[in-house]
Protein backbone atom coordinates (compact mmCIF):
# COMPACT_ATOMS: atom_id res chain seq x y z
CA UNK A 1 0.00 0.00 0.00
CA UNK A 2 1.17 3.36 -0.56
CA UNK A 3 0.91 6.39 1.64
CA UNK A 4 -2.15 8.38 0.15
CA UNK A 5 -4.24 4.77 0.89
CA UNK A 6 -2.78 4.56 4.20
CA UNK A 7 -3.38 8.05 5.16
CA UNK A 8 -7.24 7.89 3.72
CA UNK A 9 -7.86 4.74 5.74
CA UNK A 10 -6.54 6.44 9.16
CA UNK A 11 -8.85 9.80 8.16
CA UNK A 12 -11.38 7.18 7.77
CA UNK A 13 -11.05 6.00 10.81
CA UNK A 14 -11.23 9.14 12.56
CA UNK A 15 -14.17 9.95 11.05
CA UNK A 16 -15.79 6.88 12.64
CA UNK A 17 -14.80 7.08 16.24
CA UNK A 18 -15.56 10.61 16.14
CA UNK A 19 -19.19 10.24 14.77
CA UNK A 20 -19.66 7.49 17.27
CA UNK A 21 -18.23 9.23 19.93
CA UNK A 22 -21.01 12.26 18.79
CA UNK A 23 -23.72 9.38 18.69
CA UNK A 24 -23.14 8.49 21.92
CA UNK A 25 -23.07 11.94 23.84
CA UNK A 26 -26.25 12.54 21.84
CA UNK A 27 -28.04 9.78 23.21
CA UNK A 28 -26.79 10.29 26.76
CA UNK A 29 -28.32 13.63 26.38
CA UNK A 30 -32.03 12.36 25.59
CA UNK A 31 -31.42 9.96 28.25
CA UNK A 32 -30.61 12.99 30.77
CA UNK A 33 -33.68 15.02 29.04
CA UNK A 34 -36.52 12.97 30.06
CA UNK A 35 -39.32 14.42 29.95
CA UNK A 36 -41.94 14.96 33.02
CA UNK A 37 -44.25 12.37 31.43
CA UNK A 38 -41.88 9.65 30.80
CA UNK A 39 -40.36 10.42 33.87
CA UNK A 40 -44.14 9.54 35.64
CA UNK A 41 -44.64 6.86 33.59
CA UNK A 42 -41.66 4.92 34.62
CA UNK A 43 -42.88 5.99 38.42
CA UNK A 44 -46.00 3.98 37.56
CA UNK A 45 -44.16 1.07 36.08
CA UNK A 46 -43.10 1.17 39.63
CA UNK A 47 -46.30 0.61 41.79
CA UNK A 48 -48.97 -2.19 41.51
CA UNK A 49 -51.65 -0.51 42.88
CA UNK A 50 -53.65 1.82 41.23
CA UNK A 51 -52.81 5.79 41.84
CA UNK A 52 -56.01 7.28 40.83
CA UNK A 53 -57.54 4.83 43.37
CA UNK A 54 -55.31 5.69 46.28
CA UNK A 55 -55.86 9.34 45.31
CA UNK A 56 -59.26 8.93 46.01
CA UNK A 57 -58.94 7.14 49.07
CA UNK A 58 -56.57 9.55 49.99
CA UNK A 59 -58.66 12.48 49.29
CA UNK A 60 -61.22 11.23 51.35
CA UNK A 61 -59.74 12.70 54.19
CA UNK A 62 -61.37 16.19 55.04
CA UNK A 63 -57.77 17.33 55.69
CA UNK A 64 -56.95 16.45 52.02
CA UNK A 65 -57.43 18.95 49.84
CA UNK A 66 -54.17 18.52 47.00
CA UNK A 67 -51.77 16.11 46.16
CA UNK A 68 -48.36 16.42 45.22
CA UNK A 69 -47.58 13.71 42.38
CA UNK A 70 -44.02 12.82 44.39
CA UNK A 71 -46.33 12.84 47.43
CA UNK A 72 -49.35 10.27 45.96
CA UNK A 73 -46.32 8.22 44.49
CA UNK A 74 -44.44 7.64 47.51
CA UNK A 75 -48.08 7.39 49.88
CA UNK A 76 -48.72 4.55 47.02
CA UNK A 77 -45.36 3.06 47.42
CA UNK A 78 -45.70 2.63 51.21
CA UNK A 79 -49.00 1.07 51.33
CA UNK A 80 -47.80 -1.74 48.34
CA UNK A 81 -44.44 -2.31 51.31
CA UNK A 82 -47.31 -2.55 54.35
CA UNK A 83 -49.60 -4.95 52.45
CA UNK A 84 -46.43 -7.15 51.43
CA UNK A 85 -45.19 -6.94 55.27
CA UNK A 86 -48.51 -7.62 56.35
CA UNK A 87 -49.16 -10.56 53.96
CA UNK A 88 -45.84 -12.41 54.75
CA UNK A 89 -46.37 -11.99 58.66
CA UNK A 90 -49.68 -13.36 57.77
CA UNK A 91 -48.37 -16.38 55.60
CA UNK A 92 -45.77 -17.61 58.15
CA UNK A 93 -49.53 -18.49 60.79
CA UNK A 94 -50.32 -20.09 57.33
CA UNK A 95 -47.69 -22.40 56.98
CA UNK A 96 -47.32 -22.84 61.01
CA UNK A 97 -50.99 -24.44 60.76
CA UNK A 98 -49.97 -26.34 57.69
CA UNK A 99 -52.37 -24.83 55.19
CA UNK A 100 -51.92 -23.63 51.59
CA UNK A 101 -54.23 -20.74 51.68
CA UNK A 102 -54.13 -17.61 53.35
CA UNK A 103 -57.23 -16.80 55.64
CA UNK A 104 -58.44 -14.07 57.43
CA UNK A 105 -57.66 -15.50 61.28
CA UNK A 106 -54.25 -15.62 59.56
CA UNK A 107 -54.33 -11.76 60.01
CA UNK A 108 -55.63 -11.84 62.35
CA UNK A 109 -52.99 -13.76 64.48
CA UNK A 110 -49.88 -11.99 62.83
CA UNK A 111 -52.30 -8.84 63.78
CA UNK A 112 -52.50 -10.19 67.55
CA UNK A 113 -49.27 -11.25 67.99
CA UNK A 114 -46.46 -8.38 66.14
CA UNK A 115 -46.61 -5.40 67.90
CA UNK A 116 -46.27 -3.11 65.30
CA UNK A 117 -49.54 -4.23 63.57
CA UNK A 118 -51.40 -3.37 67.14
CA UNK A 119 -53.19 -0.55 65.53
CA UNK A 120 -55.09 -2.88 63.34
CA UNK A 121 -56.82 -4.41 66.13
CA UNK A 122 -60.49 -4.60 65.73
CA UNK A 123 -59.85 -3.20 61.80
CA UNK A 124 -61.07 -6.79 60.01
CA UNK A 125 -64.08 -6.68 62.08
CA UNK A 126 -65.30 -3.32 60.85
CA UNK A 127 -64.49 -4.86 57.35
CA UNK A 128 -66.88 -7.68 56.92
Amino acid sequence: MDNTSTDELEQEELNLSSSLVEEQSHESQEENEETPRAEEEHKEKLLKLPVGRVKIIAKMDSDVNLINQEALFLITKSTELFIDSLAKEAYKYTVQARKKILQKRDIHQAIDNIDALAFLEGMLEQIT
